[in-house]
């Protein structure tokens, strides 16, 4: 027979129910010297039902009062009864799950929620020592072998592995929030790390910085796949790591986020004559290429590609082309509303910051060329499942159209697929308040990716994708999209408002536990949601190949690193030509 995991004794008592509401039990101490080692956070069993339950308890609060009242007979001298102060102990904890003993032919079950609510006057009992290591290990044997994630060590129990499930981790999005310098960076890099070892992840990490570039080097054991999107500098001659995003991947709306002016009084003609003749090129192209039978159904959203050039000519033949009236020559239907369309749209199509767009090598026009590289991004093959997209050289400005409509393009081609040929995908959204910010707070460009992402957080999981959410200001990310996430790891937040924003997303019940936010420490966090059984506070693992984000020491280095001039003439030079080649 199995031994019970929770055996307590007479010195774990700390005390007897008093009070109990919905999801809250305030605890009427007894032992005092106890209640000293007691913290926030602390695990107290409740004496359930049966002599084989508990209910698991969080404590939230700690207090002390005095009180005075009057002493025992026995203790009145001649001189009277004299009131003397005595403290009044409690504690406030709320209830997070159910511990069985015995459940059927298990043996030291838990479970999140509680069956039943505790009784009045039923013993408590502190959760420490032998009983807190093994039941720690209870919290991470519920996981099955296959889809066991270890994020680090408890802090209440350093012994004891953080084991979350894979599968809920990734199939219900989560988000990864912290300050800078919290270790957010690492704590992407060593799930990455973890996922690695699987024989065919697949997570596609949108890396605004480069930093996570170090993942990706062989020498170092790099385990990932890395691309970057084309800068300046790579439209005469790009590797093969380089990622072109042609224009015609746009659907009608990103496009003309980027280049109509809707406050102009010619912006409605200006769509229509751009949807019709973008509609008339991509349906030449199908007939070009025979393709009779894409030709019935296509829209002018389809990725069909087609000449921006030709494009340009027929809008300028439109702004140019008088009518025909009775006497001669009138001005023409669309003469002259589309000459701010057009030297936007020119002014586009000249800058090369936008060349990864509006500047694609010939091979790009292809109309097999975008099988090819989805194919580079959603395939698995020879360990390379972690594919890291670099953004760090893409405009800001345009930055959310290029996140969207890749975000867009792959999900399209998930939600397309047979459902049993489909594998699973994960988006990696780094620094993701710089392109998925507040709907209120977002601009004509920005809603386009929102439309995007929003559409795969509400929709994705029936169909294999998921999305996680990487930021330091989760006040400034889109609320729809965290509002899906059903798991957090959550290391320091020093800001009220993002510290409220964790808060509103959590249940009511456990809403105290944001308290420990702003205290925890460099690597340390808050791993909560459907994943684990228990919300806990986690000590990091390290990972073995750090992303490129570390602090740096600008105390130390000021005492011994000396600016080189040539590497700031070099850099001038890049700022120049932006590239970093």
């Amino acid at each position: 027979m199995t031994d019970a995991a929770l055996q307590f004794v007479d010195h774990d008592k700390v005390g007897r129910v008093a009070s109990v509401d919905t999801s809250c039990v305030t605890i009427d101490v007894t032992n005092s010297i106890l209640l000293t080692r007691i913290g926030i956070g602390q695990l107290i069993a409740i004496r359930g039902a049966t002599e084989r339950e508990y209910l698991i308890a969080m404590t939230e609060r700690v207090t002390r009062s005095m009180r005075e009242e009057l002493p025992n007979l026995d203790d009145v001298g001649e001189g009277g009864a004299v009131l003397r102060t005595v403290p009044t102990d409690l504690m406030q904890a709320i209830l997070i799950g159910t511990f069985r003993t015995i459940e059927g032919a298990k043996a030291n079950t838990f479970k999140r929620g509680a069956d039943s609510f505790p009784q009045i006057d039923r013993e408590c009992f502190v959760i420490e020592g032998v009983n807190l290591q093994r039941f720690m290990g209870i919290l991470g044997a519920g996981v099955s072998e296959d889809e066991r994630l270890k994020l680090g060590k408890f802090v209440a129990d350093r012994s004891a592995d953080a084991i979350a499930s894979g599968d809920k981790f990734f199939q219900r999005h989560a988000a990864v929030l912290g300050s800078t310098g919290s270790g957010k960076s690492w704590a992407v890099a060593l799930i990455l790390e973890r996922a690695a070892k699987l024989k065919f992840p697949n997570i596609i990490v949108f890396d605004m910085h480069g930093e996570y570039a170090p993942l990706a080097n062989r020498a170092l054991g790099g385990f990932a796949q890395r691309f970057r999107i084309a800068g300046p500098g790579d439209l005469e001659n790009p590797g093969e790591d380089v990622l072109f995003l042609p224009y015609w991947l746009l659907n009608r709306d990103e496009m003309l986020s980027m280049i109509l002016d809707r406050s102009d009084q010619n912006a409605p003609n200006q769509a229509s004559r751009f949807t019709l003749h973008v509609r008339t090129l991509k349906g030449e192209r199908l007939d070009a290429e025979k393709q009779h039978t894409v030709k019935k159904t296509f829209t002018v959203d389809s990725p069909i590609p087609y000449s921006v050039n030709k494009l340009f000519k027929l809008l300028e033949t439109d702004n140019t082309t008088k009518g025909v009236g009775k006497t001669g020559p009138v001005k023409g239907e669309w003469e002259d509303k589309l000459t701010r369309f057009l030297s936007r749209l020119e002014a586009k199509l000249e800058d090369r910051r936008y060349g990864f767009m509006f500047q694609p090598p010939t091979v790009a026009i292809a109309y097999g060329w975008l099988a090819t590289q989805v194919l580079k991004l959603l395939g698995s093959d020879g360990g390379s499942g972690i594919k890291i997209v670099d953004f760090s050289e893409v405009p800001a400005d345009v930055l959310p159209v290029v996140t969207g409509t890749l975000a867009r393009l792959l999900y399209d081609v998930q939600f397309w697929m047979d459902s049993n040929t489909r594998t699973p995908v994960t988006l990696l959204c780094d620094e993701a308040h710089l392109y998925l910010p507040v709907r209120d707070d977002a601009d004509a460009v920005q809603r386009q990716a929102l439309g995007s992402f929003e559409r795969i957080a509400k929709e994705g999981r029936k169909y294999g994708f998921s999305l996680l959410v990487v930021s330091q200001r989760p006040s400034d990310v889109s609320r729809t999209i965290l509002s899906q996430c059903n798991n957090f790891l959550a290391l320091r937040l020093t800001n009220e408002t993002d510290q409220g924003v964790i808060k509103r997303l959590m249940p009511d019940s456990l809403a105290g536990l944001t308290s420990v936010l702003p205290l925890l420490d460099t690597g340390e966090a808050l791993l909560l949601g459907d994943a684990v059984l228990l919300p806990t506070r986690i000590k990091l693992d390290i990972p073995k190949i750090p992303p490129d984000s570390a602090t740096r020491d600008f105390w130390r280095e000021w005492g011994t690193n000396q600016p080189q001039p040539a590497a700031i003439l070099s850099a001038i030079e890049r700022l120049r030509s932006q590239s970093r080649n």
